[in-house]
């Protein structure tokens, strides 16, 4: 790890350790936004990392800003940074300034485009949004649409919509989002292909879940560690107990390799952002989701499902976000197609990522 990357997680540590605490996020599920949060992000250029600084952003790769990721789903911050960065990712895409915006996107599969009809300078658009992350709280929204010239991506002002409130098994924001016939002067608009929008966003979506399940499953472990070292029973701790320690054993490798999968996700992006290794990592860390978060509950027993104690921030996100951006089945689809689609001998390469040279021998 670089000086600078221990830094910007130090950091970052120190800001979600101060403001997103139990208190936050519970306030966050009776729709309280946590603005203190947002603001130090912001203050601190950690909105914008992994965008060129003549875009207006930090500067800084895709690590950084996905190390500062990991640490919000371990904090369970109640805010959208994942959406803020794969929305200002795409806008630097295609050269678009930056800024501390509350950014979200609007994704949901097989979702109509808006309609977007030419007026003088502007448009009129028309369109609906469903389960849009944090839309009451944003200041702008990224749609895909459709005009009279071709399919678009574009940045809209979320003041004129109308937002019906809905959320998630976290009490996380969901909303709905409706735009009727309205009229908007110059929007940031560029053209870009259905699929390689819906690409684009399901891939970076994959990511970014995987990454913030990764430290939400980091989380619970540490939950977990904490709870049965401090907790006695029968006159000894929990953990001396077999089979607790068989428990632990078994989150800490679930966590463990979430972890991993989601680490070769993140080197694997910056090279190509529709790697097989995203599709593995969302694969993976659903999976360890699915079984890290019963046994966390177990070990803690009824404590753990109270509402005053704070590991279900971290396991109803965990099965929260497990659905969004592509559940395991789906995924597993993905890779089904490529591993049907090989060339001859590309089995080996597809699982190693080594590149097979070798040549056949003519048998003389």
């Amino acid at each position: 790890m670089s000086e600078m990357k221990e830094m910007i997680i130090e950091s970052a540590s120190k800001m979600f350790e101060k403001y997103s605490t139990k208190e936050a996020v519970n306030e966050s599920e009776k729709g309280v936004w946590a603005g203190d949060l947002w603001n130090s992000l912001a203050e601190n250029g950690m909105l914008t990392v992994a965008v060129p600084e003549e875009l207006g952003g930090s500067g800084g790769d895709y690590d950084d800003a996905l190390s500062i990721l990991r640490l919000a789903g371990k904090y369970s911050a109640p805010i959208p940074l994942a959406e803020t960065y794969m929305a200002n990712w795409l806008l630097a895409k295609f050269d678009i300034p930056v800024g501390n915006d509350i950014l979200t996107v609007a994704y949901e599969k097989n979702m109509q485009p808006f309609q977007f009809n030419k007026d003088g300078e502007g448009f009129v658009v028309t369109g609906k949004a469903k389960n849009v992350p944090w839309a009451r709280y944003a200041d702008k929204l990224i749609v895909l649409g459709e005009t009279s010239d071709g399919t678009i991506f574009s940045l809209l002002d979320l003041k004129d919509a109308q937002i019906n409130q809905g959320k998630n098994m976290a009490g996380e924001a969901r909303d709905e989002v409706i735009f009727d016939h309205v009229f908007v002067n110059d929007p940031v608009n560029r053209f870009i292909g259905r699929d390689d929008f819906e690409k684009t966003v399901l891939y970076s979506g994959a990511l970014t879940k995987s990454v913030l399940m990764a430290g939400a499953l980091e989380k619970i472990l540490e939950v977990t560690i904490n709870h049965t070292n401090e907790r006695n029973q029968f006159g000894r701790p929990l953990h001396r107990f077999q089979a607790i320690q068989h428990h632990i054993a078994h989150l800490a490798g679930e966590s463990a390799s979430a972890g991993l999968a989601a680490s070769y996700a993140v080197d694997s992006f910056e090279k190509d952002p529709f790697s097989k290794e995203i599709a593995l990592a969302k694969i993976r860390v659903n999976e360890a989701a699915g079984k890290g978060n019963p046994i966390a509950h177990q070990v803690l027993a009824a404590i753990g499902f109270t509402y005053e104690h704070t590991l279900h921030h971290s396991t109803r996100r965990l099965w929260s976000w497990r659905d969004e951006f592509g559940t395991e089945s789906e995924w597993e689809e993905v890779v089904t197609d490529e591993l049907l689609n090989l060339d001859k001998d590309g089995l080996w390469s597809l699982i190693t990522g080594v590149e097979n040279y070798s040549k056949e021998v003519e048998v003389k």
